[in-house]
């Protein structure tokens, strides 16, 4: 039997959450807030995915799986010209009420 999904911990909801190429291609591919939230904070924060995972309440192999969807779809998005929607997902947005666990929180910063 599979065992129940987590909900996972974003920071925010992303400012831009579509993205279309000049040319006109009607397929979107989706990614998930929770997708977008670990690119954002492996790639453009530079966290390890054990930080990534502690920063989004998850197990490391979690973020790993989430992270490798991530980087297929924006492949697919990049190399066929899709457009990117984000949207959807099993997630909690971090509210800044409780102490987060890496310095990556946007709400530690204000």
């Amino acid at each position: 039997m599979a065992r129940p999904v987590k909900c996972r911990k974003v920071c925010m909801m992303p400012e831009n959450i579509e993205f279309k190429p000049c040319n006109e291609n009607n397929c979107t591919v989706v990614l998930k807030v929770e997708e977008f939230e670990a690119i954002r904070l492996i790639d453009y924060e530079g966290l390890t995915q054990e930080e990534c995972a502690l920063q989004m309440e998850i197990a490391r192999t979690t973020v790993q799986n989430i992270y490798d969807s991530a980087r297929k779809k924006i492949a697919d998005i990049i190399v066929n010209g899709k457009i990117l929607k984000i949207d959807g997902g099993n997630f909690e947005i971090c509210n800044g009420a409780k102490k987060c666990n890496e310095n990556n929180c946007p709400f530690k910063k204000i």
